[in-house]
């Protein structure tokens, strides 16, 4: 059997293993090992494809079998789609797509099968000029999401929802943050010169480059060494929002997987202390492996964040980061299998648990500290709307996002600071889904928060 055979096999079982038991794209590649760096670029990219136009993909399947409600085994499903996937949306050649997807059957035994999975593939070449245009009149068919996310989509977005669904579909740009401690932006970009490595953008100190190509990260000169980190330019604009400055105390809340802790660290070298606390234990390795590569440090702490009791200390914070846990739609295109993963009822659970985290840490910062709440979702749900609730009961709380906007770069298109917080749209000036919004502690008439505010340790527990 052809290696080319048992990687649509095994791509078959990646999209099986999403959708029918709703693992993470992610994890289940995890799980897939090879030392074929060719192979292991096909089956990422074939899983991640079929993944990312799956509804559309799954509605063209329909179309095309003999019964539209034709049950089929689930891995023979998802190497059907595997083999659309890459007769629509790859260039790979069709005679190739079409005999080693075939092939596959027998990898997965279920040699029956090939007869039916040739059949469909086989009528996919001749009709899809007449069948594309009739499912594309759907729009959430066309641009492959759930309908439920779309028509939030269009409510929150208007106008921009479209460009948002098909910048989702898009794949990610390659981001890079070069660590001021290791290294000069300067100098970094010699290196990737002399790789032949192209830098097509840069954003905020220049320190945000957006390369020419995708790459494995041993591939980026001085990656082990703690150079340079992955991270895309939406994301890494918590840090510049944030500002630390040097001898100040941060909270780092739910910082798993430590891109923007790393971040904070190295624009502020001097920090008096950086605490990083996220509930996963599991994921606060990735953090600290994170840190190690960075040469820098930071106390990491496995707890919940929204009960303080359980690990503050009671000294009020400088500055904190609320990155909160969200349904991820504005990093769609990093992350397609979120479109079949989240639900439309897991939006208000999910608002419910921001507004909790909001609360809960808000007593932690020392008056005239800043806090950055920080979203990957596309969603007013998650966003503007619990902000606003927020700023409705918390006196002491005033919005100074636009203001620290004024010390940066422009955004570009795409990017409003509406009445609270700044929205990213996905695709604009080629970053993520973003939302941000910083707020300041007013001062009581002492310089302190009245008593009824206060919070420190007695009262903790």
């Amino acid at each position: 059997m052809s290696a080319s055979a048992a990687v649509r096999a095994r791509a078959a079982k990646v999209v099986a293993e999403v959708v029918e038991r709703g693992r993470s794209l992610d994890a289940v590649l995890s799980d897939e090992s090879t030392s074929n760096k060719q192979e292991r670029g096909l089956l990422r990219s074939l899983s991640y494809d079929s993944i990312r136009w799956y509804v559309r993909l799954d509605a063209l399947l329909t179309r095309l079998l003999a019964r539209p409600n034709q049950q089929l085994e689930p891995e023979i499903r998802a190497l059907a789609i595997v083999g659309l996937c890459q007769l629509i949306h790859t260039d790979i050649p069709e005679h190739a797509a079409v005999a080693e997807t075939v092939a596959a059957t027998r990898v997965l035994k279920q040699p029956r099968a090939s007869g039916l999975v040739n059949a469909i593939l086989r009528r996919c070449q001749r009709e899809q000029a007449q069948l594309l245009p009739k499912i594309d009149r759907d729009l959430a068919v066309r641009t492959a999401h759930p309908r439920w996310l779309v028509e939030k989509l269009r409510k929150d977005w208007g106008d921009r929802a479209n460009d948002i669904l098909d910048a989702n579909n898009q794949r990610p740009p390659f981001w890079i943050r070069v660590n001021r401690a290791r290294v000069t932006a300067a100098n970094y970009r010699e290196q990737l010169q002399a790789k032949r490595i192209g830098v097509l953008a840069s954003a905020f100190d220049d320190t945000a480059l957006l390369l020419d190509q995708a790459m494995d990260v041993s591939e980026l000169p001085g990656f082990d060494d703690g150079w340079v980190s992955v991270q895309d330019a939406a994301a890494q604009l918590a840090g510049h929002l944030l500002d630390p400055q040097a001898g100040e105390r941060i909270l780092d809340a739910c910082a798993a997987p430590g891109g923007k802790t790393g971040h904070l660290l190295e624009l502020a070298p001097e920090l008096a202390a950086l605490t990083a606390v996220d509930v996963s234990p599991e994921r606060l390795k990735r953090v600290s492996q994170n840190l190690q590569r960075l040469g820098v440090s930071a106390d990491v702490i496995a707890a919940d964040a929204a009960e303080p009791a359980s690990w503050w200390d009671g000294r009020q914070f400088n500055r904190i980061l609320l990155d909160v846990p969200c349904s991820a739609t504005g990093v769609i295109r990093r992350h397609p299998d979120i479109k079949l993963l989240r639900r439309s009822d897991d939006i208000a659970a999910l608002a419910a648990r921001q507004s909790q985290l909001l609360r809960a840490l808000w007593p932690l910062l020392q008056p005239g500290g800043r806090l950055l709440y920080a979203s990957c979702s596309a969603l007013q749900a998650e966003t503007t709307a619990v902000i606003a609730d927020f700023l409705g009961d918390e006196p002491t709380a005033r919005e100074v996002t636009g203001e620290r906007l004024q010390a940066l770069p422009p955004l570009g298109e795409g990017t409003p600071v509406g009445v609270h917080g700044l929205r990213i749209a996905a695709g604009s000036a080629g970053m993520d889904g973003f939302y941000y919004a910083l707020f300041e502690k007013r001062r009581g008439p002492s310089g302190d928060l009245p008593a009824s505010t206060n919070m420190n340790s007695s009262n903790l527990g």
